[in-house]
This record gives C-alpha cells, structure tokens and sequence, in this order.
C-alpha cells in the first residue's frame, strides 16, 4: 500500500498550509513557560471531590450523548439568569471542550466556500477550523487599540456566512464592549450571518472593563452560537468539557456532529461541571484576584520600555506584546526559547500578528519576574543589533 503524503486528506494538507499552531508539550526542564494558556490553579476541591464520588458511585457508563439531563437543565438556567432570556436543556450540547464546541459548530454549520469573518489577531483555531471546512477566511485586522475595528468590519461582514470571534479575546486580552457588539448587531440586521462566539475567558474580566454577552444583545443572540468552557474560569483543562448555547433549529447538526466524532462525555467529567456551576462568584474571586495581581506585576516589569507596545489586558490572562524590530515573530519566540523562556509567536494568531508575542500571566510571579526579564535582555540585543527604536505607541 502505497502510503505516501500525496493519499493524506487534502483538508489535512489545507489545516497545515494555515495552521500555526504549536503542538502541546511540556516545557523542558530548566524553562520559563510564559506560553500555556491553562491556569496553574488546581481545580477547585469542591468539583473534584464531585468528579471522585461520580465515580464512587458508579457514575461511569455511558450518557446521553447531548450531555447529561440535569447538566444542560443547569446550563440553561444559568444561561436564561445571565441574560434575561428564556432557554431550554434543548438549547444547549455539551461538548469535549471549547475545542469540540467549536469544531462541531463549524463542521455542522458552516458549508465550503462559505465566507467566514475573522477580527485579527485572534485563537488560532478559528483559521484551522475555516481551512478544515474549506471555506474562505475572510480577515479584518484590529484597530490600533486592539478593539475591532468598525469601518473595516463595515466593509467586510457584507455577504458573510459566519463572524467568529471570542471575548474577551485570546491573545489581546481585550473585553470587546456592548457598543461593539451592538454595531455588529445593526450590520447584520436583516441578514442571514451566523455569529460565532467563543467566551471562554467571560469569568476573568478585570477592573473597570465590563463583559457582554453575545446573547445579552438583541440582533445578536438570535443568530448567535455561544461556545464556553469549564476549562479556565474554573481551572478544569484536563477534565475536558464545555457546551454550546444555540438556537434551538440549529441544535440538531451540532449535536449529530459532535456524537459521531466524540460519543458520550465521561459521565463523572459532566458531574464535576454540574459542582462548577455552584460555586459562587466569591469562590472564584481569589483565581481572578491573582491573575489581576500578576497582569499589574507583568506591566510594572515591562514599563518604560520604549521598544515595547503593551496595553492593559482588560480579561483572560494574557498580554500581547508589539515590537518594532524586523524579526519574525516565530524566529523571536525560538530565539527565547533557545534562552529559557517560551512565548507564542504573534503570527500564529493572524498576519497582524506578526511582530509580536504573546504571554500568559497564568503562572507565578516569580516566573513571571524571570521570564520577563530574558524577554528585556533578549530585546537589549535586538535593540543593539537593529538600531534603537522610535518610541511605540
């Protein structure tokens, strides 16, 4: 059997001509991984002790393949109580991931060809998931201050299949606000566009930034998908578990979607989310509360630099750093690597991505002072090499 790269699944091959994705490892020994977008938290002890009893219990047979009854019961709830607006168990499939979420929605939903807008930089699957379905990524780059720029979305949502976009945004760290989605909103009124929302990051949100909901804006929730994980607000990466919100027409092809790649969830993993979801906000504060602190710490390290274009992250944990040398951003990120400190490269996230890095704050402070400290050494020399830069804006 002839088993040569010219018989592998040209998706495959369209994944790989998009995909700058890095393969999942750990960091060497010795390594400052500044790259994991996981919480170093545990998860909470509440929910583990509830995944262990499930499984005490007996709890580990088959489910329903939509996700366990009383589960999406709960979801539906906590969705109807966040927005104001009815949903139905019916509404709602729980997924293996945000990364099942999403894939099913694009595989059920999402037709080649397709025209499908993407704000940029942003996760990278998104691009993956586009080239897997063979549709057309149609790119919208940023605004200077990393919120969507609205002209350019103006001129590009006209015609689109899909918008796809998360909030708060992985790798910007920005919380897009209730006028942005509020614009779009009006742009599509009257249209048949399907809008994709990944808000995997809606329980870390900082300061005075406010977080909305796609299904919190009308126009907006009736044609919405939402795509949430346990993954990060509850530091539940490993038990590998979300669900989708939809309407309750467009349930049918996910869920199908989504039973033929992955069968039934674990059943102790869905009552583990089932003990998520009653804890309180003040439960979780102190996670949010540390990642804020770090965030600040992260800022403190990096101010006054003049070679270095940093907002303040509004949500998630990450902070995207801009610099003005000419360097490809993956040769940077192997460069820090080759110096003990791992980043992810700019460009992964999108051609404006390039000339950047991002990096997660989701990690101590002292890896954080020593991470960021090759960072500095390492643009010294960028710096000494290059010329030294204009000031950034």
């Amino acid at each position: 059997m002839d088993m040569s790269p010219a018989h592998t699944s040209q998706r495959a091959n369209d994944i790989a001509q998009v995909s700058r994705r890095p393969a999942l490892k750990p960091a060497a020994a010795g390594t400052v991984s500044l790259a994991m977008g996981e919480p170093d938290f545990p998860t909470p002890a509440q929910v583990s002790s509830a995944g262990i009893a499930a499984i005490e219990r007996g709890e580990t047979h088959y489910a329903d393949q939509n996700g366990l009854p009383q589960l999406r019961q709960a979801i539906a709830a906590r969705t109807t109580l966040q927005t104001g607006r009815p949903y139905a168990p019916e509404q709602v499939v729980v997924t293996h991931g945000g990364t099942g979420g999403l894939s099913c929605v694009f595989l059920g939903l999402v037709d080649p060809g397709a025209r499908v807008v993407m704000p940029e930089p942003t996760y990278s699957l998104y691009a993956d998931l586009v080239a897997l379905v063979g549709a057309e990524p149609v790119l919208v780059p940023l605004a200077d201050d990393l919120h969507w720029d609205l002209d350019a979305l103006a001129a590009a949502l006209p015609g689109a299949d899909a918008f796809v976009f998360c909030n708060p945004c992985n790798p910007t760290g920005i919380v897009h606000t209730a006028e942005e989605l509020q614009f779009v909103a009006r742009l599509l009124d009257g249209t048949d566009t399907l809008v994709i929302s990944d808000e995997a990051y809606s329980g870390l949100v900082f300061g005075d930034a406010t977080y909305s909901s796609v299904l919190n804006v009308p126009g907006l929730a009736e044609r919405a998908l939402l795509v949430q994980t346990f993954s990060k607000t509850y530091a539940m990466t490993g038990w590998r578990i979300g669900y989708v919100v939809a309407p309750q027409h467009l349930v049918a092809p996910i869920a199908r979607i989504h039973r033929t790649i992955n069968g039934s969830l674990a059943t102790f993993t869905q009552h583990a989310a089932l003990a998520a979801l009653e804890l309180t906000e003040a439960e979780l504060m102190p996670m949010v509360t540390a990642y804020a602190e770090r965030r600040d710490f992260a800022i403190q390290l990096l101010s006054g630099r003049d070679d270095i274009c940093l907002g303040s992250p509004e949500g998630a944990f990450y902070a995207f750093l801009r610099y003005p040398y000419p360097v490809p951003s993956e040769a940077v990120a192997n460069d820090l690597s080759d110096r003990g400190v791992l980043v992810r490269a700019g460009a992964e996230y999108g051609p404006h991505g390039e000339h950047a890095v991002r990096i997660s704050f989701a990690t101590s402070k002292a890896s954080l002072r020593q991470g960021i400290d090759i960072i500095c050494r390492y643009l010294d020399e960028l710096a000494d090499r290059h010329g030294q830069p204009q000031p950034t804006v």
